[in-house]
């Protein structure tokens, strides 16, 4: 407490946020629903008070009609755009950006197709960059797909599409390149060799996305963020 000089006491800090304003910052920055004891724990607060604040907030985007909406699905709660603007994404997705796939999402293309199926942690792990954003254009663009849940983590799976063989031009996962002749024993080599694929499918990724484009494929964006 300090005094401000006409006898009036004033306090050293502002008060914090509010829970709600802690749930929100914490919602916009998950890639997976958030369960509710998980959301007490974090910000120490009883899981009572959590579910009531986070009903409070579902309730008033729906009142508002926000873009948004907030859903419990899956054991946890996560922020979704509304249905009815998914025209407005999906033209955004399209017409917005450019036609061909950024490096990124090439390389994030890459690991689902090898490794699926796989969550977007893994995927963020194996690339050592958070993909999270170019997870959700890869399947607003058809490559990529939701393929169930993880059984120890319920972390959701995902897996490459019928679309994204069509554009390799493949019958199946079993024709993509074998990675094994391609390892080396040194892992600055296998580094390079893995560059190596990933820069070959990408390139036939993305002259798949080129031609479509002239037929109005979904686009991804420039860099990490939308990719």
């Amino acid at each position: 407490m300090l005094n401000d000089g006409d006898g009036v006491l004033i306090t050293d800090s502002e008060p914090g946020p509010s829970l709600e304003a802690c749930l929100e910052a914490i919602l916009l920055v998950v890639d997976e629903p958030v369960a509710e004891v998980v959301l007490a724990q974090v910000l120490e607060r009883p899981r009572d008070e959590v579910a009531r604040a986070l009903a409070g907030l579902a309730a008033s985007y729906d009142e508002q009609r926000r873009g948004y909406d907030l859903r419990q699905v899956a054991g946890g709660w996560r922020f979704y755009t509304r249905e009815e603007c998914a025209p407005v994404v999906e033209r955004f997705v399209r017409d917005g950006q450019e036609v061909r796939l950024t490096q990124a999402a090439l390389e994030t293309l890459a690991v689902v197709a090898y490794r699926q199926p796989v969550s977007r942690s893994r995927v963020s792990a194996v690339r050592g960059v958070n993909c999270d954003a170019v997870m959700r254009t890869l399947t607003l663009r058809g490559l990529v797909e939701e393929a169930g849940t993880e059984h120890e983590t319920g972390a959701i799976l995902y897996r490459t599409t019928s679309y994204f063989l069509e554009r390799l031009g493949l019958a199946g996962l079993e024709e993509l390149p074998d990675l094994a002749p391609c390892l080396p024993d040194l892992l600055e080599e296998a580094a390079e060799s893995a560059g190596e694929i990933v820069d070959s499918a990408g390139e036939a990724i993305a002259s798949g996305g080129e031609a479509a484009g002239s037929g109005g494929e979904a686009t991804g964006s420039g860099d990490e963020q939308g990719s």
